[in-house]
């Protein structure tokens, strides 16, 4: 397999990176991300986002519950969980990223949800995933705004660190 250092400019070959074992519950996250970016770009019902990505084969590796919450509760909420991290946004919350809009929904949904997973973790894998798949700089702005929530929604849990 050839390196970065061995390929010449203009040579045109892809060099494929190798990705550590992902979790069923990250892969949830991805997929849900990739799904409330169609939701958002089309208003298509998530129910035949669904089914879409279903036929597709997208919904394999992951937690499918998980998925789905992610992708039913936060489209459902998506005023509202805005509304949690737009105090601290220099900008209106429309002119953000869809993809880092929709990250910072999810961090802020499982943030308000899921008090068994701890807050780093959410922002962790919020950082991850704006990483993967956010603007070069995104992860960062990501992580400011999700620690600041955290602050608010799990002042107790942060307190205790």
């Amino acid at each position: 397999m050839k390196t970065m250092s061995d390929i010449q400019p203009g040579q045109g070959e892809e060099i494929i990176e190798k990705e550590a074992r992902v979790t069923p519950r990250t892969q949830s996250r991805r997929v849900a991300l990739q799904a409330l970016y169609v939701w958002e770009m089309t208003n298509e019902d998530t129910t035949v986002i669904i089914k879409n990505f279903n036929e597709d084969g997208l919904l394999v590796d992951l937690e499918f519950d998980l998925f789905k919450e992610l992708l039913t509760d936060v489209s459902r909420q998506a005023v509202e969980l805005d509304a949690v991290y737009a105090e601290y946004l220099d900008r209106s919350v429309m002119m953000i990223d869809p993809i880092e809009r929709n990250i910072m929904r999810i961090g802020v949904y499982e943030l308000k949800n899921k008090p068994e997973i701890p807050y780093k973790v959410i922002i962790n894998e919020s950082v991850e995933l704006a990483k993967r798949f956010g603007a070069e700089e995104g992860h960062k702005f990501i992580n400011g705004i999700l620690d600041k929530v955290s602050k608010q929604l799990r002042s107790l849990e942060f307190q205790a660190k």
